[in-house]
């Protein structure tokens, strides 16, 4: 078993972020590492048991590529300019994500997470149970990854061209992505709980 960072669950959970600049583009990283924080992230429930998630690991450089190039389509219309006086965060943000559309490709694994669907277009209404019994799995997964020193950035942005991806990766018609996770070895593993809001400007007891 891989040897894990000295974290207590607190710790994992509040210091689990976002990595796109930090990301170590050139050490290797193990696909039996990647499968091993699997195995942990797929005790994260699944409505009825039925656990019909499945896990692309992407390591070929050209299929890499292939799915970056639509990740970074789906960047460039997506974002906009920002001023950095006006809103320093946001550019902060934006910067990060640019940097991370542009090395997409050279990241050392791409993992997918993805789900069967009983038809081949999703259910109308509210999808919650549809995408409940993935996306629990997905964040376990980043933070398994990251108690052994590994980063991840959720996204979803790839999914504007979600069936191009999936022809490019053999996906059938009736398995949906739900979140494309970038992941690397981070440049150093010193991470901090990121501001929020307020707990009582969200928390509503008993009634809105």
């Amino acid at each position: 078993m891989t040897d894990l960072l000295p974290l207590n669950p607190d710790e994992l959970l509040t210091t689990t972020r976002t990595v796109r600049k930090r990301l170590d583009l050139e050490r290797p990283v193990p696909v039996e590492v990647v499968r091993e924080a699997l195995e942990v992230a797929l005790q994260a429930p699944s409505g009825s048991n039925k656990q019909k998630w499945h896990w692309l690991i992407v390591t070929d450089p050209e299929l890499k590529k292939k799915v970056a190039d639509y990740y970074a389509a789906s960047h460039a219309a997506y974002t906009g300019p920002v001023d950095p006086a006006a809103d320093p965060a946001r550019a902060r943000i934006v910067s990060s994500s640019k940097h991370l559309a542009q090395v997409m490709g050279d990241v050392p694994v791409l993992v997918i997470g993805a789900i069967e669907i009983d038809e081949n277009e999703l259910p109308a209404g509210n999808q919650a149970g549809l995408w409940g019994s993935l996306l629990p799995a997905a964040w376990s997964l980043s933070l398994a990854l990251r108690a052994r020193g590994l980063g991840t950035a959720w996204t979803t942005l790839h999914l504007q061209y979600e069936r191009e991806v999936a022809e490019v990766l053999g996906i059938p018609g009736n398995v949906r992505q739900g979140v494309l996770l970038p992941v690397a070895y981070t440049k150093g593993t010193d991470f901090k709980p990121a501001p929020r809001n307020d707990l009582d400007s969200v928390v509503h007891l008993n009634g809105w």
